[in-house]
C-alpha cells in the first residue's frame, strides 16, 4: 500500500485524485488529507478515507473540524497552519505527495515534500513559477521525483524519451508544444473584453476548475505560467516552448523532434488521466475517465495566439526571459489582481494592466533562498493592492 499526502484535497485537483484514489482501495492508503478553510468538505473526505491527519491551514477552522470530529467520534489527529502542512508532506509513512494547494500558500509545504525525497505529484504552479531554481535544487538534493499533474506538462512528460533530463538537443526534442483552449473568449474582442463578468470568466468551455484558475484560463495567464513550469520541468529555455490554441482541448500538449516527428497526447478533458498516469507511473490504471471518440470529436483546429488580446501571456514570456524574481512578482501581482476582479473591485481588461505595472515598478533580483522570494511576493502583492486602490 502506498501512503499519500493530498494537499487541497478538497479543491478541484484534490477531488479527482481522491476519485482515482478510491478506484484503488488495494494501491493507495491515504495519510493525510489538507484544506484551507473548507472544514464541511474536509469533514466528509476524512470520514471516506479516514487518514491519520487532517489539516486546515486556518487555525478557526481547524478547532471547527476537531470539535465536528469530536461529535462524531471520529480519531483524526488535526493539524493546522503551515506546519502542519509541512508535516503530513514530510511523513516517513508518506510515500507520494499531490501538491494541489492553489497559489503561493502550496510553495512552502511542496518544498518540505522535495527535501523530504517523496514522490511529488505537482499540479501547484507556484513551486516552480515563483522559486523554479529552488526547488529543483531541493528536489535533487533530496532525492524527490517530480511528476507533472498540469494536463499539458503531464502530456509532454508521456511524450518526451525517458532519457529528457540530458537535454532536449542530446535527446533530439527540437520544440514543445503547450496546446491551450483559448479559454471562453478566444474570439471575442478588445472591446467585447471590457465587460466581462467574473460568472462569464469562470465558465469555462471545456475544463471544470476553480474560480481562480478559471480566470487564469480565461486571460491565458494560466498558459503563460506553464511556459514557465515546462521551462524548469524539462530544462529548456522560453523560446523553445511554443503555445498553440486548441479550442478542442483534445490535444494535451505535444513534443516536436529533430527528425520532423512530432508526438502529441490525446484524451477526453479530464484531469483524472493525468492524475491516474502520475499515481501508478510508469504502469497504467484505470481513472473512470470516459474513453476519447475520436469520429465524436469530428474536427482538430489550431491556431496561434494573439498577444494583444491575450496580454497577460505576453507578460509571462517576458518574465522567464527577465528571469531573477520576475516570476514571482508576476505570480503575485496576478494573484492579486485576479482576487480583486474576482471581487468586482477592477475589470477583466484591467488584471494585465496591474500585472504589468507591478513588473515594471519592481525590479527583478537574482532569486534567492525562500525567505527572499516570500518577501518578493510580499512586495509584490502590496504594490499590486496600492496599484488596485490608485484605480477606485
Amino acid at each position: 500500500m502506498i501512503g499519500l499526502t493530498v494537499l487541497g484535497s478538497t479543491g478541484s485537483i484534490g477531488v479527482s485524485t481522491l476519485d482515482v484514489i478510491a478506484r484503488h482501495p488495494d494501491r493507495f492508503h491515504v495519510v493525510a488529507l489538507t484544506a484551507n478553510k473548507d472544514v464541511d468538505g474536509l469533514f466528509e473526505q476524512c470520514k471516506q478515507f479516514q487518514p491519520q491527519f487532517a489539516v486546515m491551514a486556518d487555525p478557526d477552522a481547524a478547532n471547527q473540524l476537531e470539535q465536528r470530529f469530536h461529535g462524531a467520534r471520529i480519531r483524526i489527529e488535526v493539524l493546522s497552519g503551515v506546519e502542519g502542512l509541512e508535516y503530513v508532506a514530510s511523513l516517513d509513512s508518506v510515500a507520494y505527495v499531490m501538491a494541489a494547494i492553489v497559489g503561493a500558500a502550496g510553495l512552502v509545504p511542496t518544498l518540505s515534500a522535495a527535501r523530504a525525497g517523496k514522490k511529488i505529484l505537482l499540479a501547484n504552479k507556484e513551486a516552480l513559477v515563483v522559486a523554479g531554481a529552488l526547488f529543483m535544487r531541493e528536489a535533487a538534493q533530496g532525492g524527490a521525483e517530480i511528476l507533472p499533474i498540469d494536463s499539458e506538462h503531464n502530456a509532454v512528460f508521456q511524450c518526451m524519451p525517458a532519457n529528457f533530463s540530458q537535454g532536449l538537443e542530446q535527446v533530439g526534442v527540437s520544440q514543445i508544444l503547450l496546446t491551450a483552449s483559448g479559454g471562453p473568449f478566444r474570439q471575442l474582442t478588445l472591446d467585447q473584453l471590457k465587460g466581462v463578468t467574473p460568472d462569464q470568466a469562470c465558465a469555462h468551455p471545456n475544463w471544470d476548475m476553480g474560480r481562480k484558475i478559471s480566470v487564469d484560463s480565461a486571460t491565458m495567464m494560466n498558459k503563460g505560467l506553464e511556459v514557465i513550469e515546462a521551462c524548469w520541468l524539462f530544462n529548456t529555455s522560453p523560446d523553445q516552448v511554443k503555445v498553440v490554441l486548441h479550442p478542442q482541448s483534445v490535444i494535451h500538449s505535444m513534443v516536436a523532434y529533430t527528425d520532423g516527428s512530432v508526438l502529441a497526447q490525446l484524451g477526453n478533458p479530464d484531469m483524472r488521466t493525468p492524475i491516474a498516469h502520475a499515481l501508478a507511473w510508469p504502469e497504467r490504471i484505470s481513472s473512470g475517465v470516459k474513453p476519447l471518440d475520436l469520429f465524436e470529436v469530428g474536427r482538430l483546429d489550431f491556431e496561434a495566439p494573439d498577444f494583444s488580446r491575450f496580454a497577460c501571456l505576453r507578460l509571462a514570456y517576458d518574465a522567464i526571459n527577465t528571469g531573477g524574481t520576475a516570476p514571482a512578482i508576476l505570480n503575485a501581482a496576478n494573484e492579486v489582481a485576479v482576487a480583486s476582479f474576482l471581487e468586482g473591485g477592477i475589470a477583466f481588461t484591467e488584471i494585465p494592466e496591474v500585472i504589468e505595472s507591478v513588473l515594471n515598478g519592481i525590479p527583478s533580483v537574482e532569486a534567492g533562498e525562500l525567505e527572499g522570494l516570500l518577501a518578493v511576493d510580499a512586495e509584490a502583492r502590496c504594490y499590486a493592492e496600492q496599484m488596485i486602490q490608485s484605480r477606485v
